[in-house]
Parts: structure tokens; C-alpha cells; sequence
């Protein structure tokens, strides 16, 4: 079916339904990143194939907006004579349509894919909104995937430091703190680090498809398709989890008539928050209660990551020995790239499944932020020309995130400049010491500053939080321009300044960093990605006494680390790539 003919089926929809307009998210109904095949209903229509976005459908125009890490993307992917192309940071959804509709316009959006926030903003700004039953999309999606159902799997209570009784009874007391009867978890990330179990329904993040309701005390209610369900879960949880089938959810939502809940307004769909205002439950808005503690990795938590790093670090080691050596012959490109470095990772028991769609740009790829290769953008490899490879695995112990930038044959200065400048701001952010009470916006400023300092920057935020076996991108940490929340030792983040150069190459240096306590009143951070970095690229002559000694320091780590683990040949190449600059 053509973009023209999937526009006009919806537009059919869209009138029938009596309205003017219609929003459709890059979401699913449980507000995660990642969603299941049936839900990419954005990219259905569109062709944009981005993690974050949405389009706007009226009967004469169309528009899709994301934001600026997906600007080049967002042209290559979208076909400008049907639809508006739109950066979501320049231009607000509300002022969009504010200048595009009618006064008495209603736009239709489905209230499983929306947030509260999402919809209260809307209507502040004047959005005339009507909540659909029923996706149109899916009345139109004549082909569309069915819902996944792979089982799930329980995780190692010994990894995750804590048991599920142990985390549920964590949850109560604040539940009890907050004066409340229960609160409602719909993140399938918190609720795989709750019950520690893990699942396959989506690709990149084990989590199981489901919801939570958790009483201030008893019992939680887990609502989830019980084919799902194994025995041994069953039998593992029975004394801290009721079962129910996920449709369940709307009538026990009602039993809690006249209750106090709590309610996570940015991260839960308002379609919930309608059915507990119809019971006049009293709705408390307050932050998803497991964000923060699984951002806060147990003690076994942080060995497992480090463990998982040293894994990756062996496959990291013998592909870059085998791209340094491949590359020149010109015989490779993105997706060979991207499939051989899967492969050396497969080689480990430990492996899953890779933890994101693994960026493998070069050149002029390189420079788009979150690209993915595909058979029709997928470039040769040749000389003189940069590869930007971000990348990453889930382990049974253990989620990484590496992106290492890759020479091959020779490059401008300018180009080793610039990587001099992005390596800079990575080891200012890796050697930070700060004081408690430290949030990411000023640990941001340290990565961004070499760069800025030469009128550089990147549309993109230097860090992220990371899960233990769980999603590569956590919400409770991050640094960024907008990093509100304090570091607390125990977080993981990643450290992953970049350079983009539209049209000609891309530049990211990322590991992952631990925060750690100093004293009782300071913080660091460690380091515990272990893979060589790019000495090739660098101009020593830029750095300083104190960034030598932490690369050739960080270099003596890595090489003292994985030399055990390899064989002789890995362990010659490692040393002559790791050795003092």
C-alpha cells in the first residue's frame, strides 16, 4: 500500500469518526522507546523509522515531527510532497496545529498512546481533543503484526541484589510515605527490575508486555497475558504476585473507587487516569516509585555490569583487530560491518540479543545521529574517510553501550581536530569529582566545553542511564542540557560527546561511567567500558599532562584487563594499540 493510498484510508477514518484531525505517536501502549513490530504504526505511515516522533493527519495536510538528532533522517526516510517535515524542538505540536486548524477543530488521538502531561498541554494551548476508542491506524493496517507472546524468564535474584519481595515491600513503604492505597506501574522496565523476571516481546530490551497495580501492602497485581506465564514463575513469585490476563486491568482499576492513587502523569496513559476519575479514586501525581532505585544498581548489580563490559571488551578486541585489517582492502560495508560485530559478541554464552539497532555510519551516515543501515542507504567502506560505530549487547549479567569512531587509511587534520576536541570533553566528563547534589546539567557542560570553546556543539545530550540487563536507556540518570536530577553513586550513565559534520562524517567517543562516592560528601566517576580507543585520530599536541595520563591510564586498564582472555595473537595486537601515546 502507497503512502498516498494509507493517507487517503486514514483521512476516510479520520471523517467518519467526526473529526478534523488525527495524532499519530511513535509509541505503544505502554510508553516505552522500543515497541513491538504491531505498534510501529508511524513508520507505517510514513516511513520514518526514528524512536522518538509523531505525525499530525488533517484532511488537506500532514506533518511529522521529531527532534533535531533526527533532522537528516527525517528527510531521507519521509517524502516531502505528502507530508510536512517539522523539528519538534523548533516547532511545538500546539503551535502546528494552532496555525493549521480551525478554532472549532477536534483533533482524535487514542488515549492509550498519550500521557496526561502529554494531552494537558495540548488543551492549555488551546487543542480542541476528543479521546478515540480503538487506533485508527489499526482499522487500516490491513497486514498488521499480531501482539507478541514470548514467555518470560526469571532473573537471577543473586545479580540483582535484592529479591522481587525485597523490592515489592521498597515500593510499599513509599506507597505507605505518600498516605496512599497504591500506585500503578505501566513501564515494562520497572516492572521486569520489580518482579525480576525479563521477557523477548520487543526487540533490544527483555521486558515482558504487561502492567502493575501495587497495593500499599499484600500482594501486587500483575496483569499479563498468562500464556506468558511459566510454572516456575508462577511458582517463584506465588507469594508476592496475584495473576491476572491484561485485560483486567480496566475492572480493577475500578475496585479502587474513592482510593488514593499514584499516578506517573509523563509516563502513564491517560486512558488510565479517565477510568480511575470515573470511580472518583483520588489520583496523586507522582514519579514511577521504581525509576530511581533500579537507576541505583546494587552492589551485585555493578559487578555484574563489569563483568558484562569485560565480555564485551573480548569481542570488542577482536573486531576491531579484524575491521584495522579488513577495512583497506575496501571489501566491507555498513551492514557486513554490523554483522560481524554481532557475530564475535555471539560467541559468548552470555549473549542475547544486541541492546539497540547498532549505529554503522560512515562518512556522511556518520553524521546523523541515531542511523541505522539499511540495504538501501548501506554505503561502502573505502579509504580516507571516518566509520562511526555505536553499538551495543545485552548479556544475562549485564547491558552495554560503546561507540568508537574508526579511521580508515588517512583523514584531514581538521577531521583529527575535531576528534581531539570530542575526546577532550569525554575525559573531562570521566574525570569529574563533584559534591553530592551535583545534576546532569552541570556534569553536561564539562563534556561540551573543549568543543563550545571553538563555537562546536552536538544536538544530542552527553548521557544516559543504563540498565542491568534491561533498557539501554534508563530515564532516572542522564546528562544533558536538562539534567535536573541529581548523580547518585551506585547510577551507570554513558559518556558520549560527539561531532557531526552534515554531509561528511560523524564523531562519537562513549563508554560507560559508574558514579561512585570519593568521601561522604563527593562523587567520581569509573569507567567500566573496556575497548581501545582510536590513538590514529588524535592530535597529541592538544592534550593536556592530565588527558594524556587518562588515556594512556584508561589504555593500561583495557590492556591489563582483557590480555588474559585472549590468545596470543589478539594479545600482541591489544598491546600495540593500547600502548602509552
Amino acid at each position: 500500500m502507497t503512502n498516498h493510498l494509507k493517507l487517503d484510508k486514514l483521512r476516510a477514518s479520520i471523517r467518519n469518526n467526526g473529526l478534523d484531525g488525527y495524532i499519530v505517536p511513535r509509541t505503544d501502549e505502554y510508553l516505552g522507546e522500543y515497541v513491538a513490530s504491531y505498534a510501529e504504526r508511524l513508520s507505517w505511515l510514513t516511513n520514518f523509522t526514528g524512536s522518538a516522533g509523531l505525525a499530525v493527519v488533517l484532511d488537506d495536510k500532514a506533518v511529522v515531527m521529531s527532534d533535531g538528532r533526527y533532522t537528516i533522517q527525517l528527510a531521507a526516510e519521509v517524502d516531502a510532497d505528502i507530508f510536512m517535515i517539522a523539528n519538534s524542538q523548533q516547532v511545538k505540536l500546539a503551535d502546528w496545529l494552532n496555525d493549521n486548524v480551525s478554532e472549532d477543530a477536534v483533533i482524535g488521538y487514542d488515549p492509550k498512546l498519550h500521557t496526561f502531561a502529554e494531552v494537558e498541554k495540548l488543551e492549555e494551548a488551546g487543542i480542541t481533543l476528543q479521546a478515540i476508542s480503538g487506533n485508527l491506524i489499526d482499522t487500516v493496517w490491513g497486514d498488521q503484526p499480531d501482539h507478541p507472546s514470548s514467555q518470560v524468564q526469571l532473573f537471577s535474584d543473586t545479580i540483582a541484589g535484592r529479591t522481587a519481595l525485597e523490592k515489592i515491600e521498597l515500593i510499599q513503604n513509599d506507597i505507605q510515605t505518600h498516605d496512599a492505597e497504591a500506585a500503578l506501574v505501566t513501564m515494562s522496565d520497572s516492572i521486569a527490575w520489580l518482579l525480576n523476571i525479563r521477557g523477548s516481546d520487543i526487540p533490544f530490551i527483555p521486558v515482558c508486555l504487561s502492567y502493575l497495580i501495587v497495593p500499599k501492602e499484600g500482594k501486587v497485581q500483575w496483569f499479563v497475558n498468562q500464556n506468558k506465564i511459566t510454572g516456575e514463575v508462577k511458582d517463584k513469585l506465588k507469594d508476592a504476585v496475584e495473576f491476572f490476563e491484561e485485560s483486567e486491568i480496566a475492572s480493577a482499576l475500578k475496585n479502587l473507587e474513592n482510593k488514593k492513587v499514584l499516578f506517573d502523569e509523563k509516563r502513564t496513559p491517560i486512558y488510565f487516569k479517565n477510568i480511575l476519575e470515573d470511580v472518583s479514586a483520588g489520583i496523586v501525581f507522582q514519579e514511577d516509585l521504581c525509576l530511581l532505585p533500579r537507576a541505583i544498581k546494587t552492589k551485585n548489580e555493578q559487578n555484574a555490569m563489569k563483568q558484562a563490559h569485560i565480555i564485551d571488551g573480548v569481542a570488542l578486541v577482536k573486531f576491531l583487530k579484524w575491521f584495522e585489517e579488513e577495512a583497506p582492502k575496501e571489501n566491507l560495508d555498513e551492514l557486513k560491518v554490523e554483522a560481524q560485530l554481532e557475530a564475535f559478541r555471539a560467541e559468548a554464552s552470555e549473549f542475547k540479543e544486541p541492546s539497540f539497532s547498532t549505529v554503522s555510519g560512515f562518512g556522511a551516515n556518520g553524521a546523523i545521529v541515531h542511523y541505522r543501515a539499511t540495504e538501501k542507504t548501506n554505503l561502502n567502506i573505502t579509504n580516507d574517510n571516518l566509520l562511526l560505530l555505536d553499538s551495543g549487547a545485552q548479556y544475562s549479567l549485564g547491558t552495554t553501550d560503546i561507540t568508537r569512531t574508526l579511521m580508515i587509511g588517512d583523514v584531514a587534520d581538521e577531521v583529527k581536530e575535531h576528534n581531539t576536541l570530542v575526546l577532550q570533553g569525554h575525559i573531562g566528563l570521566a574525570c569529574a569529582k563533584f559534591p553530592k547534589g551535583t545534576d546532569g546539567k552541570a556534569l553536561d557542560k564539562l563534556a561540551r566545553a573543549p568543543l563550545q570553546e571553538k563555537g562546536l556543539d552536538y544536538a544530542h545530550g552527553t548521557g544516559h542511564g543504563v540498565g542491568c540487563y534491561l533498557s539501554v536507556h534508563e530515564e532516572a540518570a542522564g546528562i544533558s542540557p536538562r539534567g535536573e536530577r541529581e548523580m547518585e553513586a551506585g547510577m551507570i550513565v554513558s559518556n558520549e560527546p560527539g561531532f557531526y559534520k552534515e554531509g561528511a562524517y560523524g564523531i562519537r567517543i562513549e563508554n560507560l561511567i559508574l558514579c561512585q562516592e570519593t568521601d561522604n560528601e563527593n562523587l567520581c566517576f569509573e569507567t567500566i567500558t573496556l575497548a581501545p580507543i582510536s590513538k590514529d585520530l588524535i592530535v597529541k599536541d592538544m592534550l593536556s599532562e592530565g588527558e594524556v595520563d587518562w588515556l594512556d591510564g584508561y589504555h593500561a586498564k583495557v590492556y591489563d584487563t582483557l590480555y588474559p582472555l585472549l590468545d596470543e595473537e589478539h594479545q600482541e595486537w591489544l598491546k600495540q594499540v593500547t600502548a602509552e601515546i
